[in-house]
């Protein structure tokens, strides 16, 4: 499994399986740890991302959550400050601390889920205390409802979930996690589909290829508008400023763009964070940790849809 102990770092799961929902944080070990944001898709449910830009204030957050149930998900980061607050962990405001959680959602309220069943303040607080350095991948946490492969509608699609990747070069340590839930299919390293969209006879539909090819008004894929996302956290164990790690996650997008087709449509709302320490990181070059982290994303977005629970085509 793939220990994060080397990046400061917990992930921890919380799972509502009969709402096919779920919530997923990270979070420092002791404290709080640096973080950036690239936003790829078009269509994205978040909370905070703003602060993550290199200008503003505050240089630090205290853990980053990733959460099913669309926008009414970003409900469930009242519990990781709750969780947080109860510790004495957040930005420090004299007469107390303010916890700063950035949140991003995926849209998982059907075709597996039920409408009414979102991740609440209780998953997020739950989804703290279960966190760990080992976390487990599949049909968990903010990975639950996923599903990929969703043009040619839900039961033609097939199953997404949450997957976990690592890449070490000496005492360099990075670690990738993914929460695939998205509108196009996804590919190996070698650039087959392992999963998406089927056609009538099983196969694979392609769909790039489709849409592609897809004569008539553009309003035709308007009912899958919103409901897909791809979400990503990479870290690493490097000292890196700011502008460094806002570099890191564009960097790692590039994953997303190779095992994913197709991807940051107007459908989807990717997201990928970076993480690195505040203190205590080690020297390296920025360049080997963006090339490390694009391999390591690439395989946990493989790894999402390889250890999801069985049940690939929808119905």
């Amino acid at each position: 499994m793939t220990s994060y102990e080397a990046c400061g770092l917990l992930v921890g799961h919380a799972t509502d399986a009969d709402g096919a929902t779920g919530c997923t944080v990270v979070r420092g070990v002791d404290g709080p740890f640096r973080a950036a944001v690239h936003v790829v898709g078009r269509a994205t449910g978040t909370r905070e991302l703003a602060l993550l830009d290199p200008g503003q204030l505050v240089d630090r957050v205290d853990a980053i959550l990733l959460a099913g149930g669309s926008a009414y998900g970003l409900d469930a980061a009242a519990g990781v400050m709750r969780w947080m607050e109860e510790r004495g962990r957040g930005f420090p405001v004299g007469i107390g601390v303010v916890p700063i959680v950035p949140a991003a959602v995926v849209f998982d309220l059907a075709p597996l889920g039920r409408f009414d069943a979102r991740p609440t303040p209780a998953l997020g607080h739950a989804a703290c205390e279960a966190a760990n350095s080992t976390p487990t991948e599949g049909s968990v946490g903010a990975g639950t409802g996923a599903t990929v492969g969703k043009v040619a509608g839900a039961a033609q699609s097939m199953k997404g979930g949450c997957g976990v990747a690592g890449a070490d070069e000496g005492n360099v340590v990075v670690r990738a996690l993914a929460v695939v839930n998205a509108f196009g299919d996804v590919r190996d390293g070698s650039g087959r589909i392992v999963a998406g969209a089927r056609d009538g006879d099983g196969g694979w539909l392609d769909t790039a290829a489709h849409v592609a090819r897809s004569a008539g008004p553009a309003t035709r894929f308007d009912a899958l508008a919103g409901r897909n996302t791809t979400l990503c956290v990479v870290s690493t164990n490097v000292a890196l400023d700011r502008v460094q790690l806002a570099s890191l996650a564009r960097a790692a997008s590039a994953a997303l763009f190779r095992r994913i087709t197709p991807v940051g449509t107007p459908y989807d709302g990717d997201v990928v964070f970076a993480t690195a320490p505040c203190v205590d990181g080690i020297v390296a070059s920025p360049l080997q940790v963006e090339a490390m982290a694009v391999g390591a994303l690439e395989l946990a977005i493989e790894r999402a849809v390889r250890t999801r629970t069985a049940g690939e085509i929808l119905s």
